[in-house]
């Protein structure tokens, strides 16, 4: 039987490991558990079995989830830092002093996600499934945020966008669209520019 030659060093998988375990009992203390419906949370622990298990599709999907809501939070922090004021919103609890100051420090891990997931996809090779797959585990989670978190907290902005509350729509008319916006805003842009870079011969 041929020896599996792994392609993700194991200083990674260790280094990202060591990160969960401190990061999500931390965060289910400070924030609860409910603060685990975040896509963007569940995403660290999906990065973490892909990088372990060097799947390509896992990994692909979370680059899809990630990247672009990395890159926004950044610039919505970076402005509201320099400028003080916030273009996009939803990171607004980064300068709140009731927020807790370790939870705000960890929050920079949306920072550390794009770079992690794009890292394992340059190696590994980027999986053209992740679209309709992180479309369908989006499809999941959105429902279920809605249905079991707490209206306030408004976790993956189901009860209104950017951190706010909406009364414009009816609630499932409002939930109905945040479903079809969401991966049309921010999966389908980075899933067509890698699928040309694979055609291009930039990306396997």
């Amino acid at each position: 039987m041929p020896r599996r030659i792994f392609r993700l060093p194991l200083w990674l998988k260790l280094l990202f490991t060591a990160w969960i375990l401190f990061w999500a009992p931390a965060y289910a203390i400070m924030l609860g558990a409910e603060n685990y419906f975040w896509l963007c949370n569940l995403a660290s622990f999906l990065i973490l079995f892909g990088l372990w298990a060097e799947s390509r599709l896992l990994l692909s999907m979370q680059w899809l989830a990630v990247v672009l809501v990395g890159l926004f939070w950044a610039l919505d922090v970076g402005v509201a830092w320099l400028a003080g004021f916030h273009p996009i919103g939803g990171t607004e609890y980064m300068f709140d002093p009731a927020h807790p100051s370790l939870a705000r420090v960890l929050s920079l891990y949306h920072l550390v996600l794009p770079l992690v997931a794009g890292y394992a996809v340059l190696k590994l090779g980027y999986d053209r499934r992740a679209m309709v797959w992180q479309t369908l585990l989006t499809w999941l989670v959105i429902p279920l945020t809605f249905l079991f978190t707490e209206p306030g907290r408004n976790i993956n902005w189901v009860h209104g966008p950017f951190g706010t509350q909406q009364e414009a729509l009816a609630p499932l008319v409002y939930l109905a669209g945040l479903m079809l916006g969401w991966p049309l805003v921010l999966y389908l842009p980075v899933h067509g520019l890698l699928c040309y870079l694979q055609w291009r011969g930039k990306v396997r």
